[in-house]
């Protein structure tokens, strides 16, 4: 959530940022402010309004000692009305606020500086490529043709069990699933990440707080009955365990890793292109996310994208990595980086992790600072990275990794594996 006072004193790069959504924000901006000032206005009032109430009401204490009961008395009569005054300028003190953090829930970040301008994940800039995309035998096959080959993915029996996007894993299969979780975690808390488990449900202020609500709940399972959620990704238990917290400056920078089953809707998907791994309601997801001083941030970001990409490097699959649009960043993000990889097999780039900087955005939310080196406090920066994303990740694997007498595995993995080729 943008801050009041940066709209207020930055109003119009506020509009200008958000256009790169393909948003006119100013109408929003201009009602925002308005509101701002409303408040602040009802706030002098109320004060004011309270002070006189008190002085009145100590001065009728001074005058029944006196023995002026008349006077005091009528003085009364005022301090009832001031008390009624106080009572209506709260209720519409407590309406104007309310009306302005529900309209600051519906303003999205504002894009870096570096984020192009496009309406569509098409005006995306690749920024990096690394990988020399292999030459499969004839006959190569996609990975969910693979899967039951091999007999290492059931995607029907999933669907017998709950529906369509819950695959069911098996034999190899599901440990070669397992040595992809641990191998992440290994590389994230060598990095200098804490290891979490993390609550796979979370509540209503955990969603607002990271910014999945209100943008995004026709993606989220809901458990209407407790109205919690099903996590979307660990991201949002994750940030949200310093929800309300005030740190010490000595405290950043905080690394927090976990891996979570994660659950999406994913309403209206359809097509070839969400076949097999390709698009899931439950997947596999292992999160990495900080908590960073607004100087370091960008440099922590540069330093997570390395992170990811040495994993990458040591799986040698072919990757690149995007910058996104304004029309394809996320609502709650600043700058978004896409990291794709290669599949030989369908012929086309998978994205298998984004990694986001959401400057203050979140932290406003989360009511999340830290104590400055002056001693006042500062909102953090918030980031968070997929290290990795696993289904597009294992369907990387099966397909460049397919030979003739079976699927080999990336030699980082072997040690977590126990086997080196399903066959």
């Amino acid at each position: 959530m943008l801050q009041v006072a940066y709209i207020r004193e930055h109003k119009d790069d506020v509009i200008e940022g958000l256009a790169k959504r393909n948003i006119d924000a100013s109408q929003m901006v201009y009602e925002a402010i308005n509101l701002d000032e409303e408040r602040r206005a009802l706030q002098t009032k109320l004060d004011s309004t309270k002070a006189e109430s008190n002085t009145l009401s100590k001065e009728i204490g001074n005058l029944f000692k006196s023995g002026e009961a008349q006077k005091a008395n009528l003085l009364k009569e005022k301090t009832t009305q001031l008390k009624e005054t106080v009572k209506s300028l709260e209720q519409e003190l407590n309406e104007t606020a309310e009306a302005l953090t529900q309209l600051l829930y519906k303003i999205p970040n504002v894009p870096h500086p570096s984020v192009p301008n496009g309406t569509s994940d098409e005006d995306n800039e690749e920024i990096y490529k690394e990988g020399d995309i292999p030459k499969l035998l004839d006959g190569a096959l996609p990975h969910w043709e693979l899967a039951k080959k091999y007999d290492i993915i059931d995607f029907e029996l999933g669907n017998k069990i709950t529906g369509a996007g819950f695959p069911v894993y098996k034999g190899k299969g599901a440990k070669l699933q397992r040595a992809l979780i641990a191998y992440f975690l290994d590389k994230n808390t060598a990095a200098g990440y804490t290891e979490y488990q993390l609550p796979l449900l979370v509540n209503e202020a955990s969603g607002f707080g990271t910014g999945q609500l209100p943008d995004k709940e026709g993606q989220m399972y809901h458990v209407t009955e407790d109205n919690l959620y099903l996590i979307p990704t660990a991201e949002v238990p994750g940030t949200n365990l310093f929800r309300d917290t005030l740190l010490n400056e000595s405290d950043l920078p905080i690394g927090v890793t976990g891996y979570t089953p994660c659950f999406r809707r994913e309403a209206g998907s359809y097509g070839a292109h969400v076949r097999g791994l390709n698009r899931l309601h439950q997947f596999d997801k292992v999160e990495i996310i900080r908590v960073e001083h607004p100087d370091n941030s960008y440099k922590a970001f540069d330093g997570m994208i390395e992170h990811v990409k040495d994993i990458l490097k040591e799986l040698k699959l072919p990757y690149r990595i995007l910058r996104l649009c304004g029309g394809d960043v996320t609502f709650a993000s600043a700058l978004t980086y896409d990291f794709e990889v290669f599949s030989t097999a369908q012929d086309r780039w998978l994205e298998i992790s984004s990694v986001s900087n959401f400057e203050t955005f979140q932290a406003n939310r989360l009511k999340l600072r830290f104590k400055n080196s002056d001693g006042k406090n500062e909102l953090c920066h918030t980031l968070n990275g997929s290290s990795l994303a696993l289904p597009r990740v294992l369907a990387g694997i099966l397909e460049n990794y397919q030979t003739e007498n079976g699927i080999k595995i990336p030699e980082v993995l072997i040690p977590y594996t126990g086997f080196d080729i399903i066959s």
